[in-house]
């Protein structure tokens, strides 16, 4: 069982179409998560920096987007 509610009682998809940018960003987020998972272990300490500062730039950027819609400019 993945946890993905995809039933009859799941919410619809308006939420998607309404905010695509969120959608492409949360992509890129789960992209990224598993490019490191996959990697880590051979990844060198400038790599695994890199994709913790790009990780955490991702998951505020979701945050943002979430919270303050995308009219809002990044900080």
């Amino acid at each position: 069982m993945s946890g993905r509610s995809s039933g009859p009682d799941a919410p619809s998809s308006p939420e998607r179409r309404r905010n695509p940018t969120l959608r492409e960003v949360l992509d890129e987020l789960v992209a990224h998560v598993r490019d490191i998972a996959r990697r880590a272990r051979t990844m060198s300490r400038d790599e695994l920096g890199y994709a913790q500062q790009r990780l955490e730039w991702l998951a505020d950027e979701v945050w943002r987007l979430a919270v303050e819609g995308e009219d809002q400019q990044p900080r």
